[in-house]
């Protein structure tokens, strides 16, 4: 079917004969073949969002419809790819156009030509349902691709083969309930709006370990929970994201550059090769999607970024993995939302954004979450989303903040005040919060420490104990304070400094493990209680404060992982030197 434009207003055109399509059908513009897709029907006219430059598109120019959503494919060649914002493999296109991509390209997402060792994990005679994986190919050294019953598809398996294949070959011929015969590829299409089934969804009650001592200790996310990271410009939100991506104990990351600066993307693309992923020895990028969307492409696109990179992780969670989806920034995404809602004409809400803002962004987030996956055996997969909010001047009561907290669990506020004190990660312990925090006391308490709940609550109590200390400070002077409280101030100064503080580009220091985070947060808390002993002894503070362990406590940061049973040492020098200043004052 043909339509004919009737109207040209940037990435937004309208067409006239388009009776026939249905909302979010892609369709082919002029005669150049531009991608678009239809966001709003009236009568026999559409209106279509296209996803590329449209200069030099004018009225009467024809549109092909192609009868389909927009899709992205599944299949084994996603991994260390990186795609635009409607999957264009963007690594192809620079070896086949250059710097400069044309328009109207119509080239496959994933290599079609390539051959993957397909084994087989079914064999003939086997019933099989949507969701049960028939065989396996090792797509990087790191994961290991599952190839699944397509969705709605369930049979017997007729005939099984073992070899290489490319993605569009039959590997396996079901038979029905009907007797009818049903071939299936590795190549899976699924339209991005649409989250992928499930049977049913789970509670979170395990955290994601990201060795970010702020986080997992203060404010933890769960596997399969959503989070979001707002904060001003400048204040840290892409580093904390990096930090996210290269260290939590997900199966695989998602990154999706949302409207971001393009140098960002380049950082990411020049570091990920390089940094060796902790668990596996291998290079970052096996275990890693990238969706690169920057400020200067069609702005169109940048909506459309969002859905194919929770498709994605869709796909994956259903395989059993645990995947971990990096949205920077959904104030970009929100900003093309508005662009496009105004060119619609729509009546606008809030600062201008769409009235229906916040049912898109809670449609992102609410396919995050931990699932019981589709298919005969017991499978358990999750998808763990964290979005960054860059709100203009940092104003967290503008309308894309404040949408996003009512939906979140999670939200670690970044304060531009602490990065101006270039203390990084700079999540503002006052402002920010878990709500996940009781269901993973549980877990924390089973396999680290029956102790560690408690070490954390008393931590924050000290930092907010240090906030309400810190007026009088200002007003009368620090030596208007007891010695209690003198020794409260210090100590929350070390928790701020030496445990909370965390520099992303030490070798050491850029990730900490459970193990050591508990054992640190002992340690200091432990130089708090013997050094009220000392008070209660009448040993000076300043005696308690110049202890020379004091050093040592400050550097455990920078302890390797293999050396951090000396920081039970470091406690138990606290305690010697603590006995030797109250046995000098009984002198």
């Amino acid at each position: 079917m043909q339509g004919r434009i009737i109207k040209v207003a940037g990435p937004l055109i309208v067409a006239e004969n388009m009776a026939d399509v249905k909302m979010y059908d892609v369709v082919r513009v002029s005669d150049e073949r531009l991608i678009g897709e239809v966001i709003e029907l009236r009568e026999d006219k559409a209106s279509i969002q296209v996803y590329e430059e449209t200069s030099g598109i004018g009225v009467g120019d024809k549109v092909y419809s192609t009868d389909a959503p927009l899709s992205v494919e599944l299949g084994p060649g996603l991994i260390e790819s990186i795609f635009d914002g409607i999957q264009r493999p963007l690594n192809k296109l620079y070896d086949v156009y250059g710097e400069r991509i044309g328009r109207g390209i119509d080239i496959p997402s994933i290599d079609h030509s390539k051959l993957w060792d397909f084994n087989p994990v079914k064999k003939v005679g086997e019933k099989v349902v949507a969701g049960d994986v028939i065989g396996t190919v090792q797509e990087t050294t790191v994961i290991l691709h599952k190839i699944m019953i397509p969705y709605k598809v369930s049979g017997t398996i007729k005939e099984i083969y073992h070899g290489k294949f490319t993605v569009d070959d039959v590997v396996c011929v079901l038979t029905d309930d009907n007797g009818q015969q049903i071939e299936v590829t590795m190549l899976q299409k699924w339209p991005v709006r649409k989250g992928r089934p499930y049977k049913t969804k789970l509670s979170p009650s395990k955290p994601l370990i990201t060795g970010q001592r702020v986080i997992d200790t203060l404010f933890p996310i769960a596997k399969g929970g959503v989070a979001c990271v707002p904060g001003p410009f400048g204040s840290g939100k892409t580093v904390v994201q990096h930090q996210l991506a290269k260290w939590a104990d997900a199966d695989l990351i998602v990154y999706v550059g949302c409207g971001e600066r393009g140098n960002e993307m380049t950082d990411v693309l020049n570091e990920f090769p390089a940094l060796i992923d902790p668990k596996s020895g291998e290079p970052l990028m096996k275990r890693t999607v990238l969706i690169a969307n920057t400020s200067d492409m069609p702005v169109a696109a940048r909506e459309a970024s969002i859905y194919t990179g929770i498709t994605i992780a869709e796909y994956y969670r259903d395989m059993g993995y645990n995947v971990a989806i990096m949205a920077d920034s959904s104030s970009r995404w929100a900003e093309a939302l508005r662009e496009m809602s105004g060119r619609l004409e729509e009546m606008p809400g809030e600062e201008g954004y769409p009235a229906y803002l916040s049912s898109r962004l809670a449609e992102f987030y609410e396919r995050a979450g931990i699932v019981r996956l589709l298919g005969g055996e017991e499978k358990v997969g999750s998808v763990t989303a964290i979005g960054a909010v860059s709100p203009p001047g940092g104003d967290l009561s503008e309308p894309v903040s404040q949408a996003t907290l009512r939906i979140v669990k999670v939200f670690w506020g970044l304060s531009a005040q602490l990065a101006y004190r270039r203390h990084f990660p700079a999540i503002d312990w006052l402002t920010s919060y878990s709500l996940y925090i009781d269901k993973l006391s549980k877990w924390y308490s089973d396999e680290i420490d029956l102790e560690w709940n408690g070490l954390r609550q008393e931590a924050v109590k000290l930092l907010q104990n240090e906030a309400e200390l810190d007026e009088i400070v200002r007003l009368v002077g620090i030596d208007a304070l007891s010695d209690s409280d003198r020794l409260t101030m210090e100590t929350a100064k070390t928790i701020r400094e030496d445990y909370l503080h965390q520099n992303a580009f030490h070798e050491v220091d850029t990730y900490t493990s459970l193990k050591k985070q508990y054992k640190m947060l002992k340690t200091i808390l432990k130089f708090d209680h013997e050094g009220r002993r000392a008070i209660e002894e009448c040993v000076d503070i300043d005696d308690i404060l110049q202890m020379p362990v004091r050093e040592r406590v400050g550097r455990m940061k920078y302890l390797p992982e293999n050396r951090i049973d000396e920081i039970d040492q470091i406690g138990m020098e606290i305690k010697n030197e603590v006995d030797q200043l109250i046995a000098k004052g009984e002198l």
